[in-house]
């Protein structure tokens, strides 16, 4: 599959690739897709317990997971799906307001879902995103 690129950043990245057999990102063409990041510290590998601390992480983990697959970062972000337990107002105000931090002068698609339970028993969030990286602006 040399059409396909996978990246994993260091630390939970690379763990994760090699414990739980998943890259973090694969580029496809110009589009990259992110697998499902949590709050975790990536190089503790800790979970806040705080939803809030978790969806920040979470914002910062996407940044990260783009970057290394050759993305800008949020900037480039077309479409975000999240997952919370629980989809409260806490979760959806902290993440409007990472948003407006991380996407300051777009506003991609989001579509956000509650669940009953996400991968890890301390996770609380859970953010997809896919960006798109056009190939003329990797040769400039």
């Amino acid at each position: 599959m040399s059409h396909l690129t996978y990246t994993s950043y260091e630390g939970y990245g690379e763990r994760a690739k090699k414990d739980l057999w998943y890259s973090q990102a694969v580029r496809v063409g110009d589009i990259i897709e992110c697998s499902g990041q949590g709050g975790w510290d990536r190089e503790t590998e800790k979970i806040d317990t705080n939803v809030v601390i978790q969806i920040e992480k979470a914002f910062d983990n996407v940044e990260c997971a783009l970057k290394a697959a050759g993305s800008r970062g949020w900037e480039d972000v077309f479409f975000l799906r999240s997952h919370h337990l629980p989809c409260n107002n806490e979760a959806i105000e902290t993440m409007v307001r990472c948003l407006k931090k991380y996407c300051p002068n777009h506003q991609p698609t989001w579509t956000a879902l509650g669940v009953p339970r996400l991968a890890l028993d301390d996770m609380r969030v859970e953010i997809e995103v896919r960006a798109h990286v056009p190939k003329d602006r990797d040769e400039k």
